[in-house]
């Protein structure tokens, strides 16, 4: 990690010590004449705050989208929250979670943007916008419709803000995306606390623009009209060009700012149970997938060699076997000793571990509490676009050029994660993309093949939330639930998360009325505006 990236660092323990908890006493904070005055606040600093806290997700992704897309399996107690949609331990935690994660990071973004604007800091102000619509695509895309146009306003006396229909959230953050991505200018002021591009404003603008694509492309079914007029604004714009305009984070540990979703699963019980699912590791084997020799491992033998990160695991891709969702390890009828295709244990009876044969996540690869944290790739822009050109919007080059990209981008982007075990030679790559070309056989051929690959995209750069949502748009791939005794949601996949446990207490006008446009209950089940 450079100098530059270090000093970012310790710019978020700064913001951390004055800001504390964002969302908590922010506006008495940033308005008590004793505290540190506007003035002598630096934005920039706060700018790496709300980049790391946005990217930093851990826990959050883990125990539920992780497994509600079916990309890993547990057998463990409380993933039983997302691998058999049945409550358990700290469900009410990580229901809240998100909830709680997103907005403190949108708060500071707010917060930049006024300090911003205050000192005449286009270029901030602008990124500063665009963070908070990705942090709050996040917010809206998990529980629907919530606190928007309102949020943030404690200053001026809002305690209890409306809660904005998704669509009217939606549209905003589209015409916001559109004013503040052109007005981005390299001539102006420089982001001097970037994580993301080390104040490059050039891929801020593709950031913007490959956001704005995204985000309209969330609309495909809900509104075809408005999806189709910001894609092609961005696909004009400049979305991203490469991988090396990939938005992402690298943490770092030694600073106390390390990787959540890599520290969660070393926890022991994690890292022993958590298993790529067997629906994402037969969908690799089918389509010849050469990730399959990187992302998976099989533990060497017997329980304490399964526990121990220490212990490199078998990378043979013919070994890896993905593990199926809903299972146990309480000898019923659930029992993973029962499941179809169970390849037994490893080791001794005394040191057995039953899920030995299992792939997990290569330790080497995902495990780095100093490695990187995936916002938005250039693979995924190239997929988006490449639906785009199929649904026949004039996006630029065709679909099956775009479909290409994608496959190359998702392959060089593994690199990130660490060099020496994740990079493909670029005849790898291309002896790949060229055996996979496009299916156009028909419309829907298209879709399920670029949604597959969207999957098993996001899924393999461990951005879980995105995977979520995009297989509701698309219905893609086709997932069969898994039908637990005493699940949540009535043996379907959950289509969003209830809103935070306190929003009924807290907040009891606009949670009611969000409520009602849900049908009356709050839960796993409803689909919200664009999940049609």
């Amino acid at each position: 990690m450079t100098m530059k990236m270090k000093k970012a660092f310790l710019y978020i323990g700064m913001v951390s010590a004055l800001l504390g908890s964002c969302t908590k006493d922010f506006n008495e904070l940033n308005t008590n004449p004793t505290a540190i005055p506007s003035e002598q606040m630096e934005p920039n600093y706060m700018l790496s705050r709300t980049q790391y806290n946005y990217a930093n997700t851990g826990y959050s992704q883990l125990l539920f989208q992780s497994m509600w897309t079916q990309v890993f399996a547990s057998t463990f107690n409380y993933y039983s929250n997302g691998d058999k949609y049945v409550g358990s331990a700290n469900l009410i935690s990580y229901q809240n979670r998100i909830w709680e994660e997103d907005y403190q990071a949108a708060s500071i973004a707010t917060e930049i943007g006024r300090l911003a604007k205050d000192k005449g800091l286009d270029n901030l102000y602008n990124a500063s916008v665009i963070m908070r619509i990705l942090i709050m695509q996040h917010v809206t895309d998990c529980y629907g419709d919530v606190p928007y146009s309102e949020a943030f306003k404690a200053r001026e006396g809002v305690v209890s803000p409306v809660y904005d229909t998704q669509e009217s959230i939606y549209k905003s953050m589209l015409a916001e995306l559109e004013t503040v991505t052109a007005a981005l200018d390299p001539s102006k002021d420089a982001l001097t606390a970037d994580l993301f591009y080390k104040g490059n404003i050039a891929q801020w603008k593709k950031l913007g623009y490959s956001l704005m694509l995204r985000t309209a492309m969330r609309l495909t079914k809900a509104d075809a009209a408005t999806a189709r007029t910001y894609a092609e604004k961005a696909a004009a714009g400049g979305t991203f060009a490469g991988v090396a305009d990939n938005a992402r984070v690298m943490t770092d540990n030694s600073a106390n700012f390390g990787n959540g979703t890599s520290a969660a699963l070393l926890v022991t019980d994690d890292y022993r149970d958590v298993k790529w699912s067997k629906v994402l590791i037969d969908y690799m084997r089918r389509n010849n997938d050469p990730r399959l020799t990187i992302i998976g491992e099989i533990p060497q033998a017997g329980l304490k060699a399964n526990e121990d990160a220490s212990k490199a695991g078998d990378r043979d891709s013919s070994r890896q076997l993905g593990m199926p969702n809903g299972y146990d390890q309480r000898g019923g009828a659930t029992d993973i000793s029962r499941a179809p295709g169970y390849p037994g244990g490893t080791g001794p009876a005394n040191d057995f571990a039953p899920l030995g044969n299992y792939s997990r996540p290569t330790t080497a690869l995902y495990t780095n509490r100093s490695g990187v944290e995936f916002v938005l790739t250039y693979a995924e822009t190239e997929l988006l676009l490449a639906e785009a050109a199929v649904r026949g919007w004039n996006v630029g080059g065709t679909a099956a050029a775009h479909y290409a990209n994608g496959l190359t981008g998702a392959l060089q982007s593994m690199a990130t994660f660490n060099a020496e075990i994740g990079t493909f030679t670029p005849t790898q790559i291309s002896s790949y993309v060229n055996a996979h070309p496009l299916d156009q056989s028909s419309t829907e051929a298209s879709l399920k093949q670029i949604n597959e690959q969207y999957w098993a995209t996001t899924g393999t750069l461990f951005n879980f939330i995105e995977t979520w949502c995009n297989w509701r748009r698309s219905g893609y791939p086709q997932l069969t639930p898994v039908v637990y005794v005493g699940n949540f949601s009535g043996g379907t996949i959950p289509r969003r998360i209830p809103y935070h446990s306190t929003e009924g207490a807290n907040n009891p006008s606009g949670y009611q009325d969000a409520v009602s446009r849900l049908g009356g209950t709050d839960n796993f089940t409803s689909r919200m505006w664009w999940d049609k």
